[in-house]
């Protein structure tokens, strides 16, 4: 990897920088060095790193950088969830949202601006898709919100999910590389079981980790059968129920003994909610180990879809617990600022017609009122 006036230190792997310090013609411990500089000590500029000799200071100085997102916007939640609005390098805008709780730092991460899929109860599907995020744009989110934590003196990032704009696995190179990344001590030092990436079910990218990766699976899947789960996550009329737990499958035979795969499903009043899909949902998963995340949906403009009651949500739950499956309800964090789950939708310059389209739906739902 040569060095170049545009390459930035920020986002390369542990790898990749022996290959750049090496064009350097330096040692490959001073690859780790930097590292440390950049990821542990919150260092933006080389003349800082002062255990490194002045000649690469200089050096890289003059043929590199540390760039970082620009935060356009920093808002908080009344229940103490954080969003930032970070600009790409294309003049676009991700979000991306800390979640504390109970002295974990759980930070959603976008891999996307926009996203290709147009999964009907997200909002960020509407937003349309304008490109992928490199891998610097990725960990920069992190870094950067990693540095607000230590300024405010508080504890680091404990956890990273890719559940923020975008199907993480329509980006599958830069979302590996950068998962490595979070996992590597020079860097963030997170267990591979507190990075997950989330999916809607990109079946063949799935095979792929089996060969890349070990972190943690999460299935957004949202309905027990192939006819209801087409209309919610069109993905599925190409990789169907059966194709995706096959491939869970697979994945979890390469992972330790003890280890699962969290299904995700968002609960949408008279959709995907009854007793009767609990019951299907249920024995659809008995062949796969895994835990279950329930969603209760979180509102949007023009999404056409509501919230289904509490109770109902419980009565769901129940039948889930009671077939044995370890089944969590998720806390809504964040609606009040817009950064709960499917409600991030950024600045998205769309390269396809939804967003128009999203917008002229919503324009004459609005007349109509």
């Amino acid at each position: 990897m040569a060095v170049t006036m545009t390459t930035n230190m920020v986002g390369p792997t542990r790898q990749q920088l022996y290959e750049i310090v090496r064009c350097l013609d330096e040692r490959p411990y001073r690859a780790q060095q930097i590292m440390k500089w950049i990821y542990h000590h919150g260092v933006s500029d080389f003349s800082s790193m002062t255990n490194l000799s002045k000649k690469l200071r200089d050096l890289l100085t003059q043929t590199a950088s540390i760039r970082l997102p620009k935060t356009i916007k920093r808002v908080q939640s009344v229940d103490g969830t954080v969003k930032w609005v970070f600009q790409t390098d294309n003049g676009n805008a991700v979000e991306t949202v800390l979640i504390p709780d109970k002295g974990r730092h759980t930070l959603c991460i976008s891999s996307q601006i926009g996203c290709m899929l147009d999964c009907k109860f997200c909002a960020t599907g509407k937003q349309g898709f304008n490109g992928n995020l490199d891998r610097s744009e990725i960990v920069g989110q992190v870094l950067l919100v990693q540095r607000y934590l230590y300024e405010l003196g508080l504890k680091r990032i404990t956890n990273i999910v890719f559940m923020g704009m975008g199907e993480p696995l329509l980006n599958f190179d830069e979302t590996i590389s950068a998962s490595e990344l979070l996992q590597d001590d020079m860097a963030f030092g997170l267990s591979k079981r507190r990075v997950t990436i989330s999916t809607a079910g990109v079946v063949p990218a799935i095979h792929d980790m089996c060969e890349k990766t070990e972190v943690a699976l999460a299935i957004s899947l949202h309905a027990p059968t192939d006819d209801v789960r087409d209309d919610l996550v069109p993905i599925n009329r190409k990789y169907p129920i059966r194709e995706l737990l096959e491939a869970c499958q697979r994945y979890l035979s390469t992972l330790n003994g003890k280890r699962y795969i969290t299904i995700e499903y968002t609960l949408i009043k008279g959709v995907n909610d009854s007793i009767s899909q609990a019951r299907e949902l249920a024995k659809l998963l008995r062949v796969l180990r895994c835990k279950i995340n329930l969603i209760p949906f979180n509102p949007f403009p023009g999404s056409g879809f509501e919230k289904p009651e509490t109770t109902h949500v419980n009565a769901f739950r129940a039948v889930l617990i009671d077939a044995g499956y370890a089944t969590t309800l998720r806390t809504t964090r964040g609606i009040d600022i817009a950064a709960a789950c499917g409600q991030l939708t950024g600045e998205v310059t769309d390269r396809t017609k939804r967003q128009k389209r999203y917008q002229e739906r919503l324009k004459i739902a609005n007349e109509s009122l």
